[in-house]
């Protein structure tokens, strides 16, 4: 089964990916991987986009585009995939199409833009040994100080307030639009994210095996 786990960062695509993952036997393939490898190796793709990654530009679709062609080429992916974080743009979506795959469901986790902030921006990290915690779900037993090593807890800059706002605007913006391409094809599935991760697996899995809602 060929599936695209779309939805906005904070979402908790990673972890439903693993879960999919587990229960079809099949790779969760994701760009950010792809485009790491491809640098590692040196390969032509790798190395334009090691270019724009060092000067801090986005990678271009042909490239993204070209190693996520390469990697699902490989025989772990004979028996189907996760693509989660592509497509990303209508122009990948097209891209995808072109190339001849045939997308079996497209998982969308929908999750309230301020369930999101909540989630991001309550994230806390040691400067010390890099334990994780979080304001509502996980917090210090002393406000500020890690339980572990007493140094201080900081925000990481992706889960400031302003950085997971920008991140979601640019998701509405630029990724909304492929739900819409899908739909259109009978091939998307929305999942209402839940409080419990366990409740959303479930849900998953039932859109997965039993159909789900299709937004046609």
């Amino acid at each position: 089964m060929k599936i695209i786990l779309l939805g906005a960062p904070g979402a908790g695509k990673g972890t439903q990916a693993e879960v999919i993952c587990k229960h079809l036997n099949i790779p969760t393939i994701s760009t950010g991987n792809c485009l790491r490898e491809a640098v590692k190796n040196g390969s032509p793709l790798g190395l334009r986009a090691k270019a724009d990654m060092d000067s801090g530009r986005l990678v271009p679709d042909d490239v993204v585009i070209g190693v996520v062609k390469d990697r699902i080429a490989k025989d772990d992916c004979a028996k189907g995939y996760i693509l989660d974080g592509f497509p990303r743009t209508v122009a990948q979506a097209e891209a995808l199409e072109a190339m001849g795959v045939e997308i079996d469901k497209v998982i969308d986790l929908e999750v309230p833009d301020e369930t999101i902030k909540r989630r991001l921006s309550g994230r806390r990290v040691c400067e010390g040994c890099g334990a994780s915690y979080h304001l509502d779900f996980k917090p210090p037993k002393q406000e500020g100080v890690c339980d572990a090593c007493g140094r201080a807890l900081i925000i990481r800059r992706d889960d400031e307030p302003a950085t997971v706002q920008d991140r979601l605007d640019v998701y509405h913006r630029q990724t909304e639009p492929v739900k819409a391409f899908y739909a259109a094809r009978g091939k998307l599935y929305r999942v209402e994210g839940q409080e419990q991760v366990e409740d959303t697996s479930a849900l998953v899995l039932k859109a997965l095996e039993a159909g789900g809602i299709s937004e046609e």
